[in-house]
């Protein structure tokens, strides 16, 4: 497998027509084989990033390079399909008209008979469509419909997939169970793909890197860890994840003096100017601790299963929320003792808003 840049996004930025800018300066890449995601709310850019992929949104600025050869600047563009991309769509966008296996083999007729049909095949085994090869999509459920669309689009083995909102149409159980599906068969057959959702938990099922976005910008393009536990911007941090901000003060490298006493932990110092800070602490920081000095007012409860989350209200009126497991259980109103156990510490300015 190649470990350079197999997909790379350099300086890119799009319009539509001549009117405002869109995205602006996106700088991102993936590894042959790697799965990236792009992660934002509505409006965000990241569609504009996939159609611009794909060859039908042109450039203001910037490049597109796809193994090793450049596909879009703002002087030249490669046509769709001459870019040996791959799309899976929101609606499946399966043909009514044909049957499964003619769905499938749709985009094969440059091979023989018996190519196309061992090909379409191995793609039925694949995705676990062997017995409704027969079938009309009219007779497919949400799931299988996604099932034949992915096996459509990698049929004619593209470079690269690309995926707009591929589960959004699938209830929550259905589509974390298919994204992690998908990715272990993308992994399988070594499909570098690029998603966009403004699911996290889509991403985070599907993503070896995943890219926050917001207002035409990426924020940050990384893994989902470090999205997580070392947000880049404040935004990053409040996009990702539950979680609260606390007033304090850096003491040294490994603490932070707060409201709650002094918090220790790795320092990680983003965007603080002085030793005045914010730091991003997470529910799993906040520890159920019955003998904790910190005293927390449950103000409300939601149960995820093994764990409660928690939102606390300590006695000098801060917030705290914590995941607690749930064989202990507490009601409304009740006191409970916690501490917060954070191995690293993301630090604000108190002043950045984003």
């Amino acid at each position: 497998m190649n470990q350079g840049k197999f997909l790379e996004l350099a300086n890119l930025s799009a319009a539509y027509g001549k009117g405002e800018t869109v995205v602006s300066d996106i700088n991102l890449s993936l590894k042959e084989g790697e799965l990236g995601c792009l992660l934002g709310p509505s409006g965000c850019g990241k569609t504009t990033i996939l159609r611009a992929i794909s060859g039908f949104q042109t450039l203001t600025s910037g490049s597109i390079s796809l193994a090793g050869k450049v596909l879009s600047t703002p002087d030249k563009t490669t046509s769709p399909e001459q870019r040996t991309v791959g799309m899976v769509f929101q609606d499946h966008a399966l043909f009514p008209h044909l049957t499964i296996g003619d769905n499938i083999g749709f985009g094969l007729s440059k091979l023989n008979s018996a190519e196309r049909k061992s090909r379409i095949a191995t793609l039925l085994d694949l995705v676990g469509m062997q017995a409704h090869v027969k079938k009309y999509p009219h007779e497919l459920s949400g799931g299988q419909s996604q099932r034949v669309a992915l096996a459509r689009a990698i049929a004619p083995r593209p470079s690269l997939l690309l995926m707009d909102e591929p589960f959004s149409n699938l209830d929550t159980e259905l589509r974390e169970s298919l994204g992690y599906e998908v990715r272990n068969l993308l992994k399988e057959l070594g499909i570098t793909a690029i998603m966009v959702t403004h699911d996290q938990n889509d991403a985070f099922a599907l993503g070896d890197r995943i890219g926050v976005m917001s207002e035409g910008k990426l924020m940050q393009w990384d893994s989902s860890f470090n999205l997580y536990h070392a947000p880049k911007s404040r935004f990053v941090a409040n996009f990702i994840g539950d979680g609260i901000f606390v007033r304090g003060q850096i003491i040294d490298d490994g603490t932070v003096s707060t409201s709650f006493g002094e918090i220790k932990g790795e320092v990680i110092n983003v965007d603080a100017t002085s030793n005045e800070v914010e730091v991003l602490v997470r529910p799993d920081d906040v520890t159920y601790d019955k003998n904790s000095a910190i005293i927390g007012h449950v103000k409300r409860k939601a149960f995820k299963g093994a764990q409660t989350l928690y939102t606390l209200e300590t006695s000098n009126g801060d917030t705290l929320i914590s995941l607690v497991p749930s064989h202990d259980d507490h009601e409304i109103g009740d006191t409970i003792g916690v501490a917060i156990n954070a191995d690293h510490l993301v630090c604000f300015n108190p002043k950045a808003s984003h």
